[in-house]
């Protein structure tokens, strides 16, 4: 027997993904600046993936090639890019499944440039600089251009389109006009040395949104890689102040189902050491509260700060593994056993939800 619960759930709806996908390219047409659409946010769903696809974006990019792979698989024909720097050992891997792959070490591009040959193909290359953020990328304009001349030179089945940066993942740095600008410079400075324009001045990801916002990007950037704006859209509205009132925040829609609901006391009783994942806790004393436990846990969002009720009066106050304790004290309906209760999710909850087997899926 096969045992496959109607809840917990997650609803995506489709025609509203793809109507942020439009509404995203549209603004970046505008600019000149082509999308590679990252799709690591829902783990690579192909039904998700399709939608990018009939939009138009120029590239379909993960950092995981099993995503890439079930991107081809699904017959999807639209180019692939590996946006984490790739692996020594998956070098083979990569170019059966990445038209496209960010890089940043000399030693592995000759093992992709290796791979590719082998194969009769030839893989497209973008060089990343590292502007500050310190994650990925060449740390000097004179390692960069030794690169792109290793390149140009020596590996025949490798083709440099374009210089990228990364900004904001680790080190919080801004995407300022002055960090395209400096991102520019060292590309003309590559250009310079290898005799021909780039097809790529790519300007980072979803944190680089706000300069086509304030209309400030310097018109060299020609390629971002988006995923959190288009999924989610909630990070640059709560993080940047950004107004995203023209893209839904709403695609995803996570349905739990109550199991109890009790009044007791809101702080535990008993001496207080670590929970089930080795946090030791702080709890709030607000009296005799009702309280709900939905069957859905840490295990299937991570954190359970990231997942929002939709109903007023509904408040996520913890979990455990299985469960997800809500104050239902204030509720504006009268919640019983066996109701439903919707949440919102972002990215770091998202990016959990969509790879749960627990978790099922259903598309609207």
């Amino acid at each position: 027997m096969s045992i496959r619960s109607e809840y917990p759930c997650l609803e995506i709806n489709l025609k509203k993904l793809r109507e942020n996908i439009e509404a995203m390219k549209a603004m970046c047409d505008k600019h000149g600046i082509e999308i590679a659409g990252v799709i690591k946010g829902f783990n690579g769903i192909a039904r998700c993936v399709r939608e990018y696809e009939d939009a138009g974006v120029s590239y379909i990019a993960s950092s995981r090639l099993e995503q890439l792979e079930e991107t081809k698989n699904a017959g999807i024909k639209t180019k692939t890019m590996c946006i984490r720097i790739p692996m020594m050992s998956e070098a083979e891997a990569l170019v059966s499944v990445a038209d496209c792959s960010l890089e940043s070490e000399i030693s592995v591009l000759r093992a992709v440039d290796k791979a590719a040959a082998e194969r009769g193909r030839v893989h497209e290359v973008i060089l990343m600089a590292d502007l500050g953020d310190l994650r990925e990328g060449f740390w000097t304009v004179e390692e960069l251009v030794e690169a792109a001349l290793i390149i140009e030179k020596e590996l025949k089945n490798l083709y440099l389109v374009g210089i990228a940066t990364n900004l904001g993942c680790y080190g919080s740095i801004e995407a300022t006009a002055e960090k395209m600008n400096e991102l520019i410079e060292r590309a003309e400075k590559v250009e310079a040395a290898i005799g021909r324009k780039l097809k790529y001045i790519g300007g980072g990801a979803t944190t680089s949104l706000p300069r086509l916002l304030d209309d400030d990007m310097p018109p060299r950037i020609n390629l971002l890689r988006i995923g959190e704006a288009i999924i989610y859209s909630k990070d640059l509205p709560e993080f940047f102040g950004c107004d995203m009132s023209f893209m839904h925040n709403d695609v995803f829609t996570l349905k739990a189902e109550i199991v109890e609901i009790k009044t007791k006391v809101s702080h535990p009783v008993g001496n207080i050491t670590v929970d089930a994942f080795g946090h030791r806790n702080t709890y709030e004393d607000r009296g005799m509260r009702k309280r709900a436990l939905a069957a859905i846990g840490k295990v299937d969002y991570c954190d359970f700060h990231d997942i929002y009720p939709r109903e007023e009066g509904i408040e996520v106050i913890g979990a455990s593994s299985d469960h997800t304790i809500l104050d239902i004290e204030d509720a504006k309906r009268d919640l019983k056993v066996g109701d439903i209760v919707e949440f919102d999710i972002r990215y770091g909850s998202g990016v959990f939800l969509t790879d749960s087997p627990n978790v099922k899926r259903i598309f609207v």
